[in-house]
């Protein structure tokens, strides 16, 4: 991949208005790949100039380009259900939108990904929004097909057999997923090592980020984030189970919820514990 190595770690983060800067920030803690997402509100006019540039001269690899829409809420589980992705009806053709406006900026940095959280799909295909967003979800595969390009869903709302399912009822070779081990204790929706097995071949791109689960006497809550190694991922088996169903790419740290400078103290923390467990396996050390 690029020149990139097996598991090679890199970072998520967002693009800002300065291209050089926002890679500058990225390439402090020693990376030199990531994924990129444009927040909803950064004007794309000029971005696949300025960011191809950027990308050459910082020596930098973007591997996904990630999509975030205004107006989305994720502080509880009805918000996010509310707000989020391609579900909302009232946003949904707007948002559609700028997910082609990013690939087409992606085209132009050689960014074979693009990502998005669509929302929460309906658990069941009887649902009247289920053909809707099967349907969305088929017009941005289509789209995204035509600049050589998968167009991948970020987990954590659904569980990973009805994730499964969705994938089929697409019907799409260039569905993928972006798979955010997090995200699913957050939600609560499965155990993430379990769901590993079950949407390995459609995974394409990984967050490495943690946390813990809702609180039991909190049904509309989210759990809450937690640095890499504190939460309730088992990183070691994490990192164990994806290269046990092949997986290569990039191990995309994803820290928020926090400002700096403990943001930056935790990605470095987040690097720190990778390599180590990278370098157990190395060595065969039990994990």
């Amino acid at each position: 991949m690029l020149g990139l190595n097996d598991l090679e770690i890199g970072l998520m983060f967002w693009a800002g208005p300065d291209a050089r800067k926002t890679l500058r920030e990225a390439k402090q803690f020693g990376l030199r790949a990531g994924q990129l997402g444009f927040p909803g509100d950064l004007p794309l006019e000029g971005a696949a100039e300025s960011w191809d540039a950027a990308l050459t001269a910082e020596h930098f690899t973007a591997v996904t380009a990630v999509c975030s829409y205004i107006g989305e809420d994720y502080a509880d589980i009805p918000r996010v259900a509310r707000t989020v992705g391609l579900v909302p009806p009232d946003t949904r053709r707007e948002r559609i939108a700028r997910t082609k406006a990013v690939s087409d900026v992606a085209r132009s940095l050689a960014i074979e990904s693009v990502a998005c959280h669509i929302g929460f799909v309906p658990h069941e295909p009887s649902h009247l929004l289920y053909p809707e967003i099967r349907d969305a979800a088929r017009e941005l595969c289509d789209y995204c097909g035509e600049n050589g390009q998968s167009f991948t869903l970020e987990t954590g709302q659904e569980p990973a057999r009805t994730l499964l399912r969705f994938i089929a009822d697409v019907e799409r070779p260039n569905l993928k997923i972006n798979f955010d081990p997090a995200n699913m204790i957050l939600y609560g929706t499965g155990d993430p090592i379990e769901a590993l097995d079950v949407l390995g071949k459609h995974i394409v791109s990984v967050h490495c980020k943690d946390g813990d689960w809702p609180p039991r006497d909190q049904p509309e809550a989210l759990g809450q984030e937690r640095p890499l190694g504190e939460g309730s991922v088992d990183i070691p088996a994490f990192i164990a189970k994806l290269k046990e169903i092949g997986y290569k790419g990039v191990l995309a740290i994803e820290r928020e919820n926090v400002s700096e400078p403990q943001r930056s103290e935790d990605i470095r923390k987040a690097i720190a514990l990778l390599k180590r467990v990278a370098a157990r396996h190395r060595s065969g050390a039990t994990l």
